[in-house]
């Protein structure tokens, strides 16, 4: 009973203290942000745990290593492709778990039953793998996409393909090999209609995500 009361108190305090920590995050840069929010809800975690003491300490731990950082080098990275897809219809954003996500369409990217890189894909690529060769701390993901068309014994090594394709591509300006993952997920998660053809130009398509852990995390 008396761990529940003090786990009580403890999360309550820890509220008040996200609250404000929020609050004062105002004129801090997206990285500081995102660490300090990130340690904040870690602790109140930990606090749900048990023992006030010894939960703190461990949720702060799972708050700095339960997911990625957003560094300076990170927010970077997201400007730079920013302004390399600008007006290419390529979706840019940070994933609520600070991962760089790029969705690139297939009007860029692929065309159907194709997984060869079109040409209007490379120069993002390019951008893409810049810089990461020196950077071992960060991990990137590929996901091939396809439509309804065709049966899954087609669409499921399409996909895979697809992404094999986007890995191979920034491999060759650099990027180390066992920093890239590579996943197809054939037409089981469409983003739009596949009963129209523009539904399912949107839902061939590839998603990189680029993510980076600190050093105490490798």
């Amino acid at each position: 009973m008396n761990t529940f009361l003090s786990s009580s108190r403890s999360i309550v305090f820890g509220l008040g203290s996200i609250a404000a920590l929020v609050s004062g995050c105002a004129n801090m840069s997206d990285a500081q942000r995102s660490a300090a929010i990130g340690g904040g809800l870690g602790a109140l975690a930990g606090a749900a745990i048990g023992d006030s003491r010894q939960a703190t300490v461990v949720g702060a731990g799972l708050g700095a290593l339960g997911g990625y950082i957003w560094s300076n080098q990170m927010a970077q990275k997201k400007a730079a492709m920013e302004q390399a897809t600008a007006g290419t219809g390529v979706a840019v954003t940070q994933t609520p778990d600070n991962q760089l996500k790029l969705s690139i369409p297939s009007d860029i990217s692929f065309d159907i039953n194709r997984s060869d890189i079109k040409p209007n894909m490379r120069p993002i690529l390019d951008q893409f793998a810049h810089g990461l060769s020196s950077q071992p701390n960060t991990e990137v993901r590929i996901i091939g996409h396809t439509d309804s068309t065709g049966s899954d014994a087609i669409n499921n090594p399409l996909s895979v393909n697809r992404a094999a394709s986007a890995r191979d591509y920034v491999v060759s300006r650099g990027v180390n090999s066992h920093q890239v993952q590579i996943d197809g997920r054939g037409e089981r998660e469409p983003i739009a209609d596949n009963n129209t053809e523009d539904g399912r130009a949107k839902n061939r398509r590839i998603e990189i995500f680029l993510a980076e852990r600190s050093v105490a995390q490798r």
